[in-house]
């Protein structure tokens, strides 16, 4: 009957019992990995302690697919330091350097303004309507380190979701007939 047939009679053959503890195991690894998360979330201060580099602006420092390391301090944000930042209206983030910082002399407020390594201008025209620099809260993190090439698992399979549900449904089968 060849391995297919020997999967759908082991998925047929679980006890109530077995299918609750397959159900318990997963629950726990998935706990596990938001515990993690969260961790590393409260250790680097960056509401996301981990990006990955999604286009070319960054070249040839960072290559599309890089995974970049994120800690945020008190310290204050210098230019030559590549950040991950947020703007209004645009859900995903954005890893460009720092190549001006204004300190506001009435407040002390430092606003900040980017340009991507591989780009001709700064990033005035990715900013929000009107505006011309990036506060304080705009930014998640400082890069401090990367993996080079290990975010291409993301990018493939967010730009291929098909993959992402074959991948899930080949792990979900793998959990389900699990003897152990």
């Amino acid at each position: 009957m060849g391995w297919i047939g020997e999967q759908i009679d082991s998925i047929k053959s679980i006890q109530f019992r077995q299918l609750v503890t397959q159900a318990i195991s997963l629950g726990m690894i998935v706990t596990s990995a938001l515990i993690i998360w969260k961790a590393l979330m409260c250790v680097t201060g960056s509401e996301s302690p981990v990006v990955v580099v999604l286009s070319g602006s960054m070249e040839p420092g960072f290559k599309r697919g890089d995974i970049l390391f994120l800690h945020m301090s008190k310290d204050p944000i210098r230019a030559g330091e590549i950040v991950v930042f947020n703007v209004d209206g645009r859900e995903i983030p954005i890893v460009h350097r720092v190549i001006k910082v204004h300190e506001r002399q009435d407040t002390g407020e430092v606003n900040v303004l980017t340009k991507g390594d591989n780009n001709f201008g700064d990033d005035r025209l990715l900013y929000a309507h009107g505006q011309l620099w990036l506060q304080r809260h705009h930014i998640m993190g400082r890069a401090v380190g990367f993996l080079p090439y290990v975010g291409w698992v993301t990018i493939i399979m967010t730009e291929k979701p098909i993959i992402k549900y074959i991948l899930i449904g080949a792990l979900g089968l793998l959990v389900i007939t699990s003897k152990d």
